[in-house]
Parts: C-alpha cells; structure tokens; sequence
C-alpha cells in the first residue's frame, strides 16, 4: 500500500550526524483496517548503530546539559512549532498506522506540541532545579560549611515508543520532553507499530537540534521490530535511564535487564492498570443510566487501548444500570486495534474469560478487528480469583456486583498498584465511604470523584504513575511537569567561591528562582 507520504520516508535509523549501517532485517508498518503492509520497508538497526547512538550521547551530554535553561527551552519549542507545521502529515501517516481516528489524533498532535512547550516554560520559570543553600557559619561549634545543592541531569537516556500513542508517548512525547528539558541527550526505539510516524517526527527533531546549533548526538531514532536493538541499549554501560511505557511484561524485561548492569540504571516504566471503577449507591439510585452509558464511552474510548481504561467496575446490584450497560455494549460497533499481537491477545483473553460474558457488540473479522465485550462476576468469585484483576487490553470491562459495602472495600484492599481509582457518588456517598478514599490513596497516583479516568489532562499537578506494577516507580510520574525530575540527580556543592558556582546557587540569585534560603523559601 502506498501513500503520498512515502516518497517522503526513507525507512532507515536516525543514528546522531553518521550514516547507519545496512543490512538489518526489514520489517513493515501495517494498516489495522484491512491488516495490508504500508511502505515503505523498515531496516532494523544493529549493534553497531546501538553503539554510534549512545557514543554521539555521551559526547554530547557536557555541552547539552551545560546550555542555558533559556537555550534549552528554544530548542523544545522548536520541536513543537515543527510538530504542529507538520501536523496534516502526521495525522495521516499516524491514522494509516493506527486506525485511530482523525479526531484522536489531532488532539494527539496538540498534546504532543502542547506538553513541550510545557516544559520549555518550566525550564524559563527556572525553579524546577530545586536550589537549596545552607550559608556557611563559621563561628558554629563545629563550624558550619557552605552548602549548596541542585538537580542535575542524568546522561543518555532511552525512550522506548508506545503503541498506543504514535505521538503523545513516543518520539518526541513526554518521556523525550521531559528528558531533554533537564539536559539529556535521548535516543529514541522506535515501536514498529508505526515506523512512518516515528521517522516524520524523528526529522523533525533533528531538524530542531540543526536548528539550535546542538551537536547531533543529543538525538538518535533507532528502528527494530524485535528486542535486540532494545536490549542492547538497556544494557549499554554509557546509558544512565530508561522511559517506557507498555506491557507489564515489556517493562519488567527492561528493568530485569537494568538490575542486572555492573551498573544499575533507573527504568521508569508505565506497565498497565485496570483503574478501578467503585460506583457507589446514591450515584446508582440518582443517575444509573447515564452512568452506564459514560462507563461504556470510556471503557471503549480508542478501542479500549487507553492505560487508563476502566477494567474493573465495583457497583451494587442495580438492574437498570446493569441493563442500560448490556444494551449500550450488545449496540457497538467493532474496533480495529493497534496490532495484530494486540488484537488476537485480546481474542485470547476474552476467550478464556468467556464464563463471565453477559454481553458482546458486533463483530467484523476484517483486519485486526476486536468485538466490544462486557464481563461480569459477583465479588464472592473476585475476591478468590486474582487473575480476575488482570488488565485486558482492549474494548472490555468487568463489572463486580458486591453484595455489601464491606466486600466492596475488601476488594479495594486487595487491588494491586493501578495508575487510578474513581469514585463515582453524591456527597453523601463520600461522608459514609471515607474510608474507600483513605484506602484507595495508597493504591493508585490519581483519586477520581464523578468524573471518568480516560484522559489525561498534562500540567503542573498531574500524576500519571502509581504503585507497582502499574509503574516501576510509584513515586514519580510519567505526564506533567513533575517528570522532569525522573531524568535528574541532587548535586551538592561545599565551599565553592560564587564564580564557580550554577547561576541558579549564587547568592545574588540572578536567575530570580525561587531557593531555599536557609531553611526558608524565597525569591531573593
């Protein structure tokens, strides 16, 4: 199948100012609609690549991470003014790539352009580096030294590609942001869902880091559709941090393989979640129906393809929510998901859980197509099968009916780490289910009151993570400003005259940050 943008792409590695190497096996993007090849062919990089990659890295590091904030922040708005001129062309390689559709990906396109120019007004703001300064005091008994301390960046860091954000969470998405926004160099693999995608905005970024007159090294867009290239770049002792954002099997294999290192690395990994749904009675009894119909919106919402898809719906026996819900799934249309791996896991998952259908939508059996499904089980079962709390990746949810709240908060204390929770209730729902909240706290990254989790808003209070396994991690996040700090260290400097020291640490604060200035927080 060809495009009008294939003469555009040339299905090779971005490997810093080098040429990559030949002679990698070749592999294709695929249309999800009718499951046809599109063009043009992919190489695979090799080790060699791998190696050119982190070894421009590392000699870029010094001179990126050593750039001014100001510097810095130009070079992301950059990327994002590029993204946004280009914009037609991607959606339109994305959309071939994905089947998702039009609208998705406009909005994709904003957030993607949208969460760069976010941190390039952090990095303006300045105060992210986190200045501390302990003034000296000499006449203390024993003396007390100048202490001084900052964030600092990491090194090279590797971002692998999502599949099911061909812009948001891929070459130039959150994890690339936010890495680059605290002075790293980043090599980029490449998901080989969507090649064309990645090689678009590959350019564009490199046209960006030409564009600022930064050295080539501080990005490389690597392609492979196995795992060579991958583990390679995990295990490779000049990288120092790993993004990703996948399967939990995916994600536990990078961070086996960072343990591992005569050196361990960070892997922030975004692993999956089922995001439980508790739906409390007053909610039930006021407004049943429609949350049926919203429940079933978002749990369909992209194919059921979001990380914060509603997996799990805790509610008490509610026919006409119940019914409202059946009919809602039995009327939707088929899907065509991201991959035929993703498509025929999800075949497979549903398959096994077949017991426990109550409803399904249409089928189509065209490309890598999925039929909606509707799940359902009492909270006696739930609570005696674990594998019931897995994530299905796909158009499904599983509705629990809890015979009382005592089971209802039993099954809140049994869940794992999940990325959120949502509470769906009136207020008096809230004053007699307190102690959900208090329990759910400690499950999850983001607490929802009457509002579905599909979506994630990118600012400053965002927190897109949770405890394991829903990310490797559970005390950072992987959307918003806070992930800068993922991509950084504290540095503490003793006794150094003003004239070697940060900007952001000199006594008269020229950057006009906000410091803590012996214990207080100011400006001057």
């Amino acid at each position: 199948m060809t495009t009008p943008l294939a003469g555009q792409l040339q299905g090779r590695s971005l490997v810093a100012e080098s040429v990559p190497s030949s002679g990698g096996a070749s592999f294709h993007g695929y249309n999800p609609i009718d499951g046809g090849a599109l063009e043009p062919a992919y190489t695979s990089a090799n080790i060699a690549d791998v190696n050119s990659a982190v070894s421009a890295a590392v000699e870029a590091f010094e001179g990126f991470a050593n750039i001014s904030s100001t510097e810095r922040a130009l070079f992301l708005r950059a990327i994002a003014d590029g993204i946004d001129a280009s914009s037609v062309e991607l959606i339109h390689r994305a959309n071939l790539e994905t089947a998702l559709p039009m609208a998705r990906l406009t909005g994709e396109v904003a957030r993607t352009s949208g969460q760069l120019r976010l941190f390039a007004s952090v990095l303006e703001e300045g105060s992210w580096v986190t200045a501390r300064i302990e003034t000296a005091d000499p006449a203390r008994t024993p003396p007390k030294p100048d202490l001084r301390s900052m964030l600092r960046p990491l090194g090279p860091v590797v971002v692998f590609g999502a599949s099911n954000f061909p812009l948001a969470f891929s070459v130039a998405g959150g994890d690339t942001a936010s890495a680059f926004a605290a002075g790293n160099p980043v090599i980029v693999k490449a998901h080989p869902a969507h090649p064309g995608t990645s090689e678009l905005v590959g350019n564009i970024i490199k046209h960006a880091v030409e564009q600022s007159g930064l050295p080539g090294g501080v990005f490389s867009l690597l392609f492979d559709a196995g795992h060579a290239v991958g583990t390679a770049l995990v295990q490779h002792p000049d990288v120092k941090a790993v993004g990703f954002t996948g399967s939990y099997r995916g994600g536990r294999a990078l961070m086996d393989l960072a343990a591992k290192r005569v050196v361990p690395i960070p892997v922030y990994a975004e692993m999956g979640s089922t995001n439980p749904v508790f739906i409390l009675p007053g909610a039930l009894a006021e407004r049943g129906e429609a949350l049926a119909k919203g429940l079933h919106g978002s749990f369909t919402l992209g194919g059921g393809q979001f990380c914060t898809k509603p997996g799990l719906v805790f509610a008490t026996e509610a026919p006409s929510f119940t019914n409202t819900l059946r009919a809602s799934v039995e009327s939707s249309s088929a899907f065509s998901l991201l991959t035929e791996g993703i498509a025929k896991t999800f075949g497979k998952s549903v398959q096994e859980r077949s017991s426990l259908q109550t409803a399904k939508g249409v089928a189509t059996g065209e490309g890598f197509s999925a039929q909606v499904s509707l799940l359902e089980t009492d909270g006696a079962i739930f609570l005696a099968d674990n594998s019931l709390a897995e994530e299905v990746f796909g158009p499904t949810t599983l509705l629990i009916h809890c015979s009382s709240r005592d089971q209802m908060l039993d099954a809140a204390r049994g869940l794992g780490g999940h990325l959120t929770a949502t509470v769906l209730g009136t207020e008096q729902d809230l004053a007699e289910y307190a102690d959900l909240l208090r329990i759910l706290e400690t499950k999850v990254g983001r607490v929802i009151f009457n509002a579905f989790p599909t979506g994630v808003e990118v600012n400053h209070a965002m927190v897109h993570g949770g405890p394991y396994p829903a990310t490797s991690d559970g005390r950072s996040t992987s959307v918003g400003s806070q992930a800068i700090f993922r991509f950084t260290r504290p540095v503490s400097y003793q006794g150094l005259p003003q004239s070697a020291l940060h900007p952001s640490l000199q006594d008269t604060n020229p950057l006009g940050i906000l410091r803590l200035w012996n214990g207080a927080w100011q400006t001057k």
